[in-house]
């Protein structure tokens, strides 16, 4: 049984946000092809750093936690995670969105957008060497350039808000992988290539790494929803 170890995590991850989808309440699932689009298109350049990342040897998997099922040069469990992981981050923010006036957030984007790119800066200078560091750092800082400025993405303060909330639910599912409970990690990675601060197990660029993952769905699955209802009005 050790071997559905991650794809267990995979299920439980996305299970109660799929059931409570079909609630009358959220209708979630009206929306499950919007979010498989936005979820594939972010999923592909994820993928590619992912098993880039795999092949250099920054990070590896513990075939031990495995199915044994490689795609694209990575586990299928991998593969999986860049739908689990945002299926249930959008279905809260979907929900929160729905049952609460969450606009006010947004009146700190410049606040988040320029904050972002001082840190990112600094620790994409100050870290080049490191390449998980330096990679995630300039990802992050190029992703809230081109959404606030090219994108005009109006709600990353509402989404850095509620990223920030997720993280209660991260921090669990992402200790695991790093080898919370475990004899050993899922996921290990090279000492050399990040600057180990660590929240428990886990590397602190997994939360940045995260963050960036989430909000870029968010934008593609607001975009496809909102391209919908306005063809449902027609």
């Amino acid at each position: 049984m050790i071997q559905f170890t991650y794809l267990l995590i995979n299920i439980l991850t996305i299970s109660i946000c799929f059931i409570f989808s079909f609630d009358k309440r959220i209708r979630f699932d009206r929306y499950f092809m919007d979010f498989l689009k936005a979820a594939t298109l972010v999923a592909i350049p994820f993928i590619i750093w992912d098993a880039w990342f795999t092949k250099i040897g920054i990070w590896w998997f513990n075939e031990t936690y495995l199915l044994g099922i490689p795609l694209a040069g990575l586990p299928l469990e991998e593969i999986l995670f860049f739908f689990c992981i945002p299926f249930s981050c959008v279905f809260t923010y979907f929900c929160l969105n729905k049952f609460f006036n969450l606009e006010w957030m947004n009146a700190f984007n410049n606040i988040i957008v320029w904050l972002t790119v001082i840190v990112t800066s600094v620790i994409a200078l100050r870290f080049h060497e490191l390449q998980y560091t330096f990679v995630t750092a300039l990802v992050t800082l190029l992703s809230i350039l081109i959404l606030n400025f090219g994108l005009k993405m109006e709600s990353i303060g509402k989404v850095s808000f509620i990223y920030g909330l997720l993280m209660l639910g991260f921090l669990p599912v992402n200790g695991v992988l790093t080898g919370t409970g475990l004899e050993s990690p899922i996921v290990n990675y090279n000492s050399n290539e990040f600057m180990n601060i660590r929240i428990g197990t886990i590397p602190i660029e997994d939360a940045v790494y995260g963050y960036v993952l989430i909000i870029w769905n968010v934008f593609f699955f607001e975009k496809f929803s909102h391209e919908k209802k306005s063809r449902d009005k027609k």
